[in-house]
């Protein structure tokens, strides 16, 4: 099938031949969006940007990257106004508060307090700044699977998906392919997981075994990046990856 734009970010991710693709493809996506929310190109001057990063904040992972990418005016700027907002909220749900009430059994709601602090955990401006991009690529996985025989070939030859993506997948597939299509990508998935397990337990095996004495002269084999590779494969992410910069 000829590439086509909305292709070539996928075609990449699987072509990058790691431990799993969409990890990849999500990473390359997160870059991005801490580059738009910190980056040379200032968006967080902009009011409307301003207003949406005040509201949403960041999760802990992304103010982690932010502050690992180097722009302290930037982040000071953007936490000054956050703080101001979350405080002046929350000082509000806590001049209300009259707890919950209510024995063992009761019907009992969380306080204004609680509620509001808990609606702000599941808001992060990065992560909404590349969601619909990564639901795009994933819709754009499953037509190409579909669609393009080299495509499949390619997914059947590689080393598989982290077990949190394996898992989307799954049950993205039920959603996006029909029929003998989705026996396929789901025998085709199976068959590369197992491989891939089989292959990470290796090497993770073989790191150990370097240890010993008897295997000190060995050869590391495929093992020397195990760990890194092993924990990818169990939860997803790149915990080798040095922190983001520009």
């Amino acid at each position: 099938m000829k590439e086509k734009l909305y292709t070539i970010p996928v075609n990449d991710a699987l072509s990058a031949n790691d431990e799993c693709m969409i990890c990849n493809a999500r990473r390359s996506l997160e870059q991005d969006a801490i580059d738009y929310a910190i980056g040379p190109g200032a968006s967080y001057m902009e009011a409307d940007i301003r207003e949406k990063t005040d509201a949403q904040g960041f999760c802990a992972r992304h103010f982690q990257m932010m502050f690992d990418y180097g722009n302290s005016l930037g982040n000071a700027l953007i936490l000054s106004t956050h703080m101001h907002k979350q405080a002046a909220a929350i000082k509000k749900e806590m001049l209300s508060y009259k707890g919950v009430r209510g024995g063992l059994f009761s019907k009992s709601s969380q306080s204004g307090v609680e509620k509001y602090i808990g609606d702000l955990e599941g808001k992060c401006f990065v992560c909404e700044y590349y969601r619909d991009t990564y639901d795009r690529y994933i819709a754009t996985f499953f037509y190409l699977y579909e669609n393009d025989e080299q495509f499949r070939s390619k997914v059947r030859d590689g080393k598989g998906f982290c077990i949190p993506h394996m898992k989307e997948l799954l049950q993205a597939a039920e959603k996006s392919l029909k029929g003998d299509m989705q026996d396929d990508f789901t025998k085709t998935l199976f068959e590369v997981q197992s491989r891939a397990f089989d292959r990470i337990e290796e090497d993770i095996n073989w790191f150990v075994e370097k240890f010993k004495y008897e295997n000190k002269d060995a050869d590391w084999k495929e093992s020397k990046d195990a760990i890194p590779r092993t924990i990818q494969k169990l939860v997803g992410g790149y915990p080798a990856d040095p922190p983001y910069k520009p």
